[in-house]
């Protein structure tokens, strides 16, 4: 009886061990042009590693004089390769991205590129770096530019939704709290955006605690109506604020046969004063909560400028996005030179949202207006 047991396991392991076997496949010994390797053999299991080194004149394709390649499953973890010691590696550029070359390194005066993250600039708008004797010349550097915001404010009772922690956020973005369950945004929905307009964020939300669900607020307090002295409960009772304090808890009631409206008038005043920047409101100054627990149409912020990112146009200097309010024009420095005595432009302009860059001029066209 055991020894048919035994016979059974045996069965069911051997197919096992040679599935495990068959799983990695071992790498036959590299063509090194210019170099040698150890250990020499015509074939590697996977795991084995070689260390390489190159002739005179030569280097290996990674950093250092010497390198080590591993056999993983039938391929090299990289191709042992020599190449001319004047040629470069890809450098290392934080917050930035180039054209990658796809045998991984460079010829000897080959330009490179760079172009900054969002949120990010050239510092002293140095955007290209060149290979010389197996060096980089000038590599440029990326800084946050001033225009970037950094991370959006804590706010208590609140998390950022739907957005990804990041250090620096570019100009525009729009980041959106949702307040935690039982409390709300000034009375009203559990969600708020902010902005990052010119370096800072708009003023973020205060998550209070939800009417009805906590200490005060109006639950169990019954109707109220607006007197001249400021907002009274119906029936007597004394007042919660005065009338020349505004506060959130004042609340104008229109009263009428089929409904009852509550109009935050200090969120009325807050909207009608609001200064958005780049940006305008569309949509009513009053938000009104409606009987059926809804609000009614609630006004939204319409971007009134353009941007250019400079460093995605070749013939611009680069130095970063570029905001230009609607109706207005900028002028951008251009690269090429037709005279050593004079900068040339590109004019951009701003139409309802649209962007339009002009050619580059001289000043000469550009006081003609015909640029």
């Amino acid at each position: 009886m055991c020894i048919r047991y035994l016979g059974f396991v045996l069965l069911i392991w051997f197919p096992a061990a040679l599935h495990a076997q068959s799983a990695t496949q071992s790498c036959s010994a590299p063509r090194l042009d210019g170099g040698f390797f150890a250990p020499k053999q015509e074939t590697y299991s996977h795991g084995t590693k070689l260390t390489y080194t190159c002739n005179d004149g030569r280097k290996p394709a990674v950093e250092g004089w010497w390198a080590t390649s591993t056999c993983l499953n039938g391929t090299w973890s990289h191709e042992p390769q020599c190449i001319d010691e004047k040629a470069c590696m890809p450098p290392t550029i934080p917050n930035a991205i180039y054209t990658v070359n796809t045998n991984g390194w460079y010829e000897e005066r080959h330009i490179i590129r760079i172009k900054c993250n969002e949120g990010y600039e050239h510092k002293d708008r140095d955007a290209t770096a060149e290979c010389v004797n197996g060096a980089w010349t000038s590599v440029p550097i990326c800084e946050k530019s001033i225009r970037a915001c950094s991370e959006p404010p804590k706010v208590p009772h609140a998390v950022i939704i739907h957005q990804k922690y990041q250090e620096v956020f570019p100009a525009g973005t729009a980041v959106q709290y949702e307040c935690e369950d039982g409390y709300t945004v000034e009375g009203a929905d559990t969600k708020k955006s902010i902005y990052c307009i010119a370096g800072n964020w708009t003023e973020g939300p205060t998550c209070s605690i939800r009417p009805g669900t906590g200490d005060g607020g109006s639950a169990g307090g019954g109707p109220t109506t607006s007197t001249g002295r400021g907002t009274q409960p119906v029936g007597g009772g004394s007042s919660n604020s005065s009338g020349s304090n505004e506060m959130e808890t004042e609340h104008q009631i229109t009263t009428s046969t089929s409904h009852i409206r509550f109009i935050s008038e200090a969120a009325s005043k807050r909207l009608r004063e609001s200064q958005c920047g780049f940006y305008k409101r569309v949509g009513p100054e009053r938000v009104v909560c409606q009987s059926d627990g809804t609000w009614s149409e609630v006004p939204t912020c319409k971007a009134t400028f353009c941007s250019v990112n400079t460093d995605e146009y070749p013939q611009l200097i680069p130095g970063g996005v570029k905001y230009i309010k609607d109706g207005e024009k900028v002028r951008l420095e251009c690269v090429e030179l037709d005279h050593w005595w004079t900068q040339h432009y590109s004019v951009g302009r701003c139409t309802f949202g649209t962007l339009s860059l002009s050619r580059c001029c001289d000043w000469l066209d550009l006081k003609r207006n015909i640029c």
